[in-house]
């Protein structure tokens, strides 16, 4: 019994260290785009940058990776994650967006970050800087 769980183990860690070395696709891009919402709008700075630190991590096509980021298979899940939150809202391409979508995706901003559904809390676990004060609540809500 001894000699087959040190054979799994030994396996388990052999495919482990192994899927380290599949390449990974990174959000990373050092331009913003035309279509970037913050150019679509004219935003106060305050909430420029409170969306982009709650926000753009997963909605747009620039995410700032954690350390944690270079294990696997933690990269496919974020991978995944994020993928998933740019097909339902993409910051970095929102003027792309046909009007009533843009009407559309605005009012679900709105009603995520009033009913706490955005940032989610397993995000908001380790980036503590993306919670959004009740008070920076208000503020998005009312611009």
């Amino acid at each position: 019994m001894k000699k087959i769980i040190k054979k799994i183990s030994l396996a388990l860690l052999l495919i482990f260290i192994g899927i380290q070395f599949i390449p990974k696709n990174y959000n990373e891009s050092d331009t913003v785009l035309p279509s970037d919402f913050m150019s679509t709008f004219n935003i106060p700075k305050t909430i420029e940058t409170q969306l982009k630190i709650s926000c753009y991590d997963c909605h747009s096509n620039n995410t700032n990776y954690p350390w944690y980021n270079k294990v696997q298979p933690i990269a496919w899940f974020l991978e995944g994650h994020i993928n998933e939150a740019k097909d339902e809202l993409n910051f970095s391409t929102f003027s792309e967006y046909s009007k009533r979508r843009k009407k559309s995706k605005l009012k679900s901003i709105i009603s995520q970050i009033r009913d706490d559904e955005m940032p989610l809390y397993s995000y908001t676990l380790i980036h503590w800087d993306a919670k959004i004060s009740e008070e920076d609540k208000a503020r998005l809500i009312k611009w």
